[in-house]
């Protein structure tokens, strides 16, 4: 009988594998045109200027191709989960009023706000299934997106999402101090899956997710996210929230 292989044996290639992957993972399609510019410079400049542009162009060329990179990624197969809509770190977490530009009351409900420093993916995916009911941008300031006001202050995109259950949801792109531009690919009446890619926020951002009535939050403060994977919250049967 052959001896058991040491499971740390086999998980540490698997993890480094797994490491590899999400360095080098294809990037998104927003940020080919500062790849393809970066690498503009690096060749056309160096070629007329002298090496010290050659090494600028490389260099915002790779900070470019690591920061719009696009992993794929596996929801869990199961239902009745809210996904994280974003990689990050868990800021706040607790009772607020949703933005009101979507039309979802005044009555608080749980928030759980997930910073992306620059070194995080920016690929905003969709935390559940629904239909996307109402998106509103708002024209804003550019705060430290960590700090609680800048739900308020800051520059934003809002999309509600209704459920197959008729509950509704909210995910809010904000931008931060660094972030000048926010991306959504999605349009109100779209049929969306969770998991999905909605949207990208470029260099420094934080997303904002709603809970729906009924929900039992997971998320804490400080958790590390991983977006369209992690589990922010377990969605509790309609009967047992009447």
């Amino acid at each position: 009988m052959l001896p058991a292989k040491d499971e740390h044996t086999i998980s540490a290639p698997m993890s480094l594998l797994s490491s590899i992957r999400l360095v080098v993972a294809k990037p998104h399609p927003a940020g080919k045109p500062f790849i393809y510019g970066g690498a503009a410079v690096a060749v056309i400049g160096g070629l007329l200027l002298g090496d010290w542009l050659f090494w600028i162009g490389a260099v915002f060329t790779l900070f470019c191709l690591y920061f719009f990179r696009d992993p794929e990624r596996v929801p869990p197969p199961r239902g009745q989960v809210v996904l994280a809509p974003a990689d990050g770190r868990v800021v706040l977490a607790g009772p607020a009023v949703p933005p009101p530009e979507l039309g979802l009351g005044d009555a608080p409900r749980y928030r759980i706000c997930i910073f992306l420093s620059v070194l995080d993916v920016h690929v905003n995916r969709m935390p559940v299934e629904g239909v996307v009911t109402r998106i509103a941008y708002r024209h804003g300031a550019f705060l430290n997106a960590s700090l609680d006001k800048a739900s308020l202050d800051n520059e934003r995109n809002a999309l509600a999402i209704r459920m197959p259950d008729g509950r509704s949801i909210a995910v809010v792109q904000i931008a931060g101090l660094i972030a000048r531009r926010i991306l959504c690919h999605v349009r109100e009446g779209d049929q969306v899956q969770a998991g999905e890619r909605f949207g990208i926020i470029r260099f420094g951002s934080r997303t904002d997710v709603y809970l729906p009535e009924g929900s039992r939050p997971l998320a804490v403060l400080g958790q590390t996210m991983i977006g369209g994977e992690t589990v922010v919250a377990e969605l509790l049967p309609m009967a047992a929230t009447a």
